[in-house]
């Protein structure tokens, strides 16, 4: 069969890789062409279009590149069509899928949605256009299945959450090895940071994470580069003693860290998973906060506190996202009752989740569902 699978972001790269190989053990003659990034490709996929040239952040810096989108979407549906898929594949990255979805439906195409708009956290009425023009959806948080079946009546397969494959699918790492490729300090503990994956976000989140560095003399601070960022980007934070840096080994940089500040987002959940005690991290510009306050429904940012309905990982947002407030913060999950209570709970979280084998789910039942 023909698949159309299409990604926006890296960790849809990620997930869409690993579901990749999932339907080529099903499917030996699947010809899929995708919209994702480097993972997505290696994995078997033609790619069309690499997810670094469509990211963009916060509603402001949508509104910037306004064109470039129209154009991608202008693109996308014209390559749809002359590719012509037994099936188009969704994952996540909702502004632009669910736009090209209206469209593939409308043109008789099988439409399947892997990964869940979040449209619990905000943006509800979404769901009038799901019903409409989706035909199969999987879901990887187990709340999810709830919400859509007992209050919305959409019908959604929960096929657990591809991260824990990922991760648990990964060879031993050495970590003297790791330390010395990487000119890390092969003593200090480390303290990982992970300012996201977009050049937005990057500027505005290392210089508020690294404004703590001095108090902290007995770890060593890593960044964790993100693979669509050039290393220019993070260039004018390495001048300074005790920062390391690693890019696009953030899996390998998380297994042998202390401890960790994140900005909010999919590395929330990554992190806990590997058991490392973090903070989690989130500004923007005024407009794009005032904006998404009044839309976003959550008590919670991270996928952590919202997943355990609960407040297990510090969150600092805006304003509260400050040197004295996080260095506080990184105090108490370095060592002491709160690291104890987060790895407790981290523990739970992955029961939540479902267990290993999502990918395999997901690809049979888009196969059988095409």
């Amino acid at each position: 069969m023909k698949y159309y699978i299409i990604a926006g972001e890296a960790s849809g790269d990620l997930h869409g890789s690993n579901l990749i190989k999932a339907l080529k053990t099903i499917d030996a003659d699947a010809n899929i062409r995708c919209w994702g990034g480097d993972l997505m490709q290696q994995a078997g996929g033609t790619l069309v279009k690499h997810y670094k040239k469509m990211a963009f952040m916060g509603f402001f810096e949508v509104l910037l590149n306004i064109t470039s989108i129209f154009k991608n979407i202008n693109f996308c549906k014209n390559d749809i069509q002359q590719f012509n898929p037994d099936v188009i594949v969704f994952i996540d990255y909702s502004g632009f899928n669910l736009r090209i979805a209206k469209w593939a439906k409308e043109h008789g195409f099988t439409t399947n949605y892997y990964i869940s708009p979040q449209i619990w956290a905000s943006r509800e009425g979404r769901i009038a256009k799901i019903k409409r023009d989706i035909d199969a959806m999987y879901v990887i948080l187990p709340f999810e299945k709830d919400f859509y079946e007992k209050k919305h009546g959409f019908p959604v397969h929960f096929v657990g959450h591809p991260l824990i494959d990922a991760i648990n699918d990964r060879p031993a790492l050495d970590e003297t090895q790791f330390r010395t490729e990487n000119k890390l300090d092969n003593v200090k503990p480390i303290i990982a940071l992970l300012p996201g994956s977009r050049k937005q976000e990057v500027q505005k989140m290392l210089s508020l994470m690294l404004s703590v560095i001095n108090d902290f003399k007995d770890y060593q601070f890593v960044i964790a580069g993100a693979p669509s960022l050039e290393k220019k980007c993070y260039t004018p934070f390495l001048n300074r003693p005790n920062i390391g840096f690693v890019t696009g080994k953030t899996y390998e940089l998380l297994n042998i860290s202390h401890a960790a500040l994140v900005t909010s987002g999919t590395a929330t959940l990554e992190t806990a998973m590997f058991g490392v005690p973090q903070v989690v991290c989130y500004k923007t510009n005024w407009l794009s906060y005032q904006i998404a306050k009044r839309i976003v429904t959550l008590d919670y940012i991270s996928l952590v506190n919202i997943i355990m309905k609960k407040e297990v990982v510090k969150e600092l947002i805006q304003s509260e996202l400050n040197t004295k407030n996080l260095r506080s913060e990184l105090e108490k999950i370095l060592d002491g009752p709160n690291r104890k209570t987060q790895l407790k709970a981290y523990h739970e979280l992955e029961e939540k989740l479902g267990g290993k084998g999502a990918s395999q789910k997901a690809a049979e039942l888009i196969v059988k569902n095409a």
